[in-house]
């Protein structure tokens, strides 16, 4: 029976992400560790995130966790899931956050003429799309497509362009193209997916996005890398 840690340092969906991954696979022994000695015990590891990144980065360092999913990033499969994702890499435009550095790149903002700041009044979010304003709304929030770029063991029995589930402002932008193995489109085609040896990581949240985000968490449980 493989043993799946769920990262548990105060900033993710961890109880989401549990319940998705037992309906996925429900041989496996499901843990929220919040001890270092947890997740070195574990077989593999899922490290999840939500919120600001220097919350998250902030708050990750006050668990004593820090330590522990480097080690898990260098020896073991590890899925990194939304904010889980941006902060393997090396810093963000988020505050200006330095991120783990597991990845070259940097966590960007969209940004640009075709992008909104979301309408938080119903007014005026009416009035808006009554003149037919077309710039695209900050959050990112919703169903999208992902391309598969490039074949991989997690893509396995999910197809090409499937809908995945989103809720972002920032997304990963590789220093090496080559760790690209997802793209999504949102005004501008961004990477949506990355991987390496015995990492894969995702901007969206496969526990929010039905039978291929089960999918995809079963093949996380069967990968051998």
């Amino acid at each position: 029976m493989s043993t799946i840690a769920i990262v548990d340092y105060g900033m993710g969906n961890f109880h989401s992400v549990a319940r998705a991954l037992a309906h996925a696979a429900p041989d496996a022994d499901i843990r929220i560790c919040n001890q270092p000695g947890q997740i070195a015990a574990a077989d593999r590891v899922v490290f999840p995130g939500q919120g600001a990144m220097a919350d998250c980065m902030r708050t990750l360092d006050e668990s004593g966790l820090r330590e522990s999913v480097l080690r898990a990033a260098r020896e073991k499969p590890l899925l990194g899931v939304c904010v889980g994702e941006q902060m393997l890499f090396s810093r963000s435009e988020e505050g200006d956050t330095p991120g783990l550095d597991v990845f070259p790149g940097t966590v960007r903002r969209f940004a640009g003429p075709q992008f909104a700041q979301p309408v938080t009044d119903e007014g005026a979010a009416c009035a808006a799309g009554g003149n037919h304003d077309e710039r695209l709304k900050v959050p990112h929030m919703g169903w999208n497509r992902v391309r598969q770029t490039r074949p991989h063991a997690l893509w396995e029995g999910i197809p090409d362009d499937t809908h995945f589930y989103f809720v972002h402002s920032y997304y990963a932008a590789p220093a090496d193209p080559a760790l690209t193995t997802g793209m999504s489109d949102y005004g501008i085609a961004f990477t949506c997916a990355v991987a390496a040896a015995n990492i894969f990581a995702v901007q969206f949240h496969p526990e929010k996005s039905a039978e291929h985000g089960l999918r995809l968490y079963r093949n996380f449980v069967d990968w051998n890398p």
